[in-house]
């Protein structure tokens, strides 16, 4: 089973549509979405309408909410965000449709479970879905005790792979455009495929990750979009510059 994992698209549109043309010729099986849809970028209504058309393209879709749809979606008020990111999800909040919002209001709380006792979904950390894992130290306290060998997760934008093997936490961070990772069968993992819409690790290119269940494979690729394009939009419908501005930079 191929399986297509995205996650903080932040409603890049550009950044989506390039995402999911390069991921065509992996030809997935399954799409895991790990969370925020929305936020920051121009285009949310689109983005939520292209990801429920995605899951009629796949034989299976698995989804969390993220932090920015609960928001965006009046789950909560975002009173704990920066004031560039709570006028983007309020913001966000008057351009969806009653469809797209109640899609966003019906995306369950991580943890999933996508594969019984193998693979699961999160937003932030399976323990709680709005914590930041940002180190191999939060990563091994979760690995200590999870009951799932892969957690798949988002929320830092960063991609990352944390690997616990033989009582050891090893960190790998993707180079390039494409990084492949063999998993081992005694190793357990938690992955981040990084962000379609809003990298933050110096790298503007989107990112994603296709992960191989066979082969035991998990392969993080980078893809050049559009970005002057999505930037101009953000800044045409009145968002805060920073969120146009740090596209470029990926941070």
């Amino acid at each position: 089973m191929v399986y297509l994992v995205i996650s903080d698209i932040h409603s890049n549109m550009e950044a989506f549509e390039a995402v999911l043309k390069e991921a065509e010729g992996f030809k997935p099986d399954v799409c895991l979405f790990l969370g925020d849809a929305v936020g920051y970028g121009a285009d949310p209504d689109q983005v939520v309408l292209r990801l429920r058309r995605l899951g009629n393209e796949v034989s299976k879709m698995f989804a969390v909410r993220g932090n920015h749809d609960k928001v965006a979606s009046g789950i909560e008020e975002g009173w704990d965000f920066n004031e560039h990111a709570r006028r983007a999800a309020l913001w966000t909040r008057r351009q969806l449709s009653p469809t797209n919002l109640s899609y966003l209001r019906r995306l369950p709380q991580g943890p999933v479970e996508v594969k019984k006792g193998d693979v699961q979904i999160a937003h932030g950390s399976p323990t709680d879905e709005d914590m930041y894992i940002l180190s191999g130290y939060h990563a091994a306290a979760i690995l200590s005790f999870t009951s799932h060998r892969i957690t798949f997760f988002g929320h830092t934008h960063i991609p990352v792979v944390y690997e616990l093997l033989d009582g050891k936490v090893n960190v790998k961070v993707p180079a390039g455009d494409e990084a492949v990772i063999r998993l081992e069968k005694e190793g357990w993992y938690l992955i981040n495929p990084g962000s379609v819409g809003q990298p933050r690790d110096f790298n503007p290119k989107a990112s994603f990750a296709i992960y191989d269940d066979e082969k035991e494979v998990v392969i993080i690729k980078r893809v050049e979009y559009d970005v002057e394009g999505a930037a101009e939009k953000i800044i045409k419908s009145g968002l805060p510059r920073i969120n146009a501005e740090r596209l470029f930079v990926g941070r």
